[in-house]
């Protein structure tokens, strides 16, 4: 055994000593993923000077008889890279014109895929833009 004045834990900084403290006080399971989110954090920090590769669209067919609800259901999977809050609101708008209003099916599918396609649009920009800013 090593005397006091030599123990590991002595020669680390205040935060490490914490965190070695915190750690020992964890259960096994806590252990692990508390390890699994380090490793984690410390790839996080090479993997931010990588160039990031927009997603791509991958739109199912439109069937020819789609609801408004299919439609939507279509559009958000096709396009998982969105932000759906971003557009719910306008989405929103337009199954209510169809459902409250009777406004027809096909007119209302065509603008939903209009506004995913503008969606994915600004997902583009704002990917060059912090591609120019970074």
């Amino acid at each position: 055994m090593l005397p006091p004045t030599q123990l590991p834990s002595q020669q680390l900084g205040a935060e490490q000593r914490r965190l070695l403290k915190l750690f020992g006080a964890l259960g096994p399971g806590d252990k692990a993923s508390l390890l699994a989110f380090a490793e984690f954090l410390n790839t996080r920090g090479s993997e931010q000077d990588e160039p990031v590769v927009p997603q791509q669209p991958d739109v199912a067919p439109r069937p020819e008889h789609e609801s408004v609800v299919a439609a939507m259901r279509r559009l958000s999977a096709g396009y998982p890279m969105l932000d759906k809050s971003v557009i719910l609101h306008e989405a929103a708008g337009l199954m209510a014109a169809h459902t409250l209003q009777g406004r027809p099916a096909v007119e209302v599918i065509d603008e939903l895929e209009g506004l995913f396609g503008r969606a994915y649009q600004g997902y583009l920009e704002a990917l060059e833009k912090n591609e120019s800013q970074g």
